[in-house]
């Protein structure tokens, strides 16, 4: 008989590909979504894009019996129900904790009513705050963080207390996290109470920090989704990209693709129980270099980005993946490079529609004194 699959959060955009992935592997699939109107749009109707194959049942994670329901002959469950956005977070913060982490708690009331053979959950990247570093004497060093003098000076870099740059290096798991913002201390919070529940309950459990995770189906009128997708959603308008600080903070950006195996692999991956990976491309580009490749893929070479000079409180300046451990225990390696990733996401983008609010989520920040 084929397993029977839960994804919380499975309409949306990684969701709905891990979704794709997983039937394409035997499996059977059921989603449980909200579909809330920041991603989906006022209508709130299942996506066309969704398998029709897949069981959408709409319920939210607020909702303990909604849960329960949901949870009924599933043998395991991937957790990727979340409110994303590190800026609005920082003012929507009753919202991202009920969501989230009381959302969370709710799954792990009905898990151990129901118990599953497995549960992945999303974590993220930005639980590390600022990636590891190396100083010239060849150290490495964590734990930094940029003082708000510096930046009102528009020093952008990390720098070591004798005052020399670092230079970043790839972020392994072991790095301790530095929680910048709500969203971050959330997603610490999802993974630690589902590690810490796993090993209590038996039930084994596998966190993923997704790096920037780019590809088709992002919503592209949700000002507080992945930066490609706000690009884009700038560029269908006409309008320049915003870059804030200088451009030059690096980052990793990894296709869905190639994150929806990941996450079927740590399904299927005996070594993965109780493990927490990165999940990334292994490459790392600077924000500067993506608006201008966007705009490339996009045939708008003439909307040059706006590099603001501005910072958002709670962002941090370098931050890409080391990807060993998930290379050696969940056999994954990235298979799309960022050249092939742009070329299908803008040839997808030819026929969407955005509705830019970029200009209002940066009025919501200023004005709450989130940008500096």
């Amino acid at each position: 008989m084929n397993k029977k699959v839960l994804v919380t959060g499975g309409a949306g955009f990684i969701g709905s590909h891990v979704g794709d992935e997983l039937l394409r592997h035997g499996y059977q699939v059921r989603v449980f979504d909200n579909l809330c109107v920041q991603v989906h749009g006022p209508r709130c109707k299942r996506p066309p894009y969704l398998d029709p194959e897949i069981e959408l049942i709409r319920g939210d994670v607020r909702d303990p019996d909604q849960l329960r329901q949901a949870l009924q002959g599933m043998d395991a469950v991937f957790h990727f129900a979340s409110l994303v956005g590190v800026g609005q977070s920082m003012y929507q913060v009753a919202e991202y904790t009920t969501v989230n982490n009381t959302g969370t708690a709710n799954l792990w009331q009905a898990l151990i009513e129901n118990p599953v053979e497995r549960l992945i959950v999303a974590s993220s990247m930005s639980l590390y705050g600022e990636g590891l570093y190396r100083a010239p004497d060849g150290t490495l060093v964590s734990g930094l963080e940029r003082s708000v003098s510096q930046l009102k000076s528009r020093d952008w870099e990390l720098r070591a207390t004798t005052g020399e740059i670092l230079t970043p290096v790839p972020t392994p798991e072991t790095k301790p996290p530095a929680l910048a913002s709500v969203y971050a201390l959330s997603k610490f919070d999802q993974e630690q109470l589902c590690l810490l529940l796993g090993r209590a309950y038996r039930i084994p459990t596998v966190a993923l920090r997704f790096f920037n995770v780019y590809g088709t189906r992002q919503a592209l009128s949700n000002p507080y989704t992945g930066v490609l997708a706000i690009f884009a959603s700038r560029l269908l308008n006409h309008n320049t990209p915003l870059v804030f600080e200088d451009g030059l903070q690096r980052r990793d950006f990894v296709s869905v693709h190639d994150v929806a195996r990941a996450a079927r692999l740590a399904l299927e991956s005996p070594g993965a129980a109780g493990r927490v990976f990165n999940i990334g491309s292994g490459r790392n580009y600077t924000i500067k270099e993506i608006a201008e490749r966007m705009s490339e893929v996009t045939g708008r070479e003439t909307i040059v980005p706006d590099i603001t000079g501005k910072y958002r409180v709670g962002d941090i300046r370098h931050c890409f993946a080391d990807i060993q451990l998930a290379r050696k225990l969940l056999g994954y390696e990235p298979r799309q490079s960022l050249k092939e990733g742009l070329a299908e996401l803008a040839a997808w983008l030819e026929g969407q529609v955005a509705e830019d609010r970029v200009d209002q989520a940066r009025a919501e920040l200023s004005a709450r004194g989130l940008t500096v």
